[in-house]
């Protein structure tokens, strides 16, 4: 999202990111780095920021509408791993997607054609 740290919420956690540090940094990152051919969008800042309103478990379970260039995932977190185990499609269906993914582009660095 951005280089910018937001701070702590009053309740716990991280604040959300700072809509300025994303409008700084995207497009400065981007330019920098042509060749990214997956970018993981971890989190539902992430998720929002790049592909708009809608529920994280829908962009996650339907990631590939987003293939090859994006890929939404959920925050690791202790969580997560609560919210993945009422969700088996996510180890069963997700995982195995982004280690091909992940995989594709890799194997695709060298390629500029």
């Amino acid at each position: 999202m951005g280089l910018c740290y937001p701070g702590r919420l009053a309740r716990g956690g991280d604040a959300p990111p700072r809509p300025e540090c994303g409008r700084l940094w995207q497009g400065r990152l981007r330019a920098a780095m042509p060749a990214i051919r997956l970018t993981l969008l971890v989190g539902s800042h992430a998720i929002l920021y790049h592909l708009g309103k809608g529920a994280m478990e829908e962009r996650v379970r339907g990631f590939g509408a987003f293939l090859p260039e994006r890929f939404p995932l959920p925050h690791p977190s202790w969580r997560t791993r609560a919210w993945a185990a009422r969700r088996p499609w996510f180890e069963t269906e997700v995982i195995p997607a982004l280690r091909a993914a992940f995989a594709a582009a890799l194997s695709e660095q060298g390629d500029t054609t």
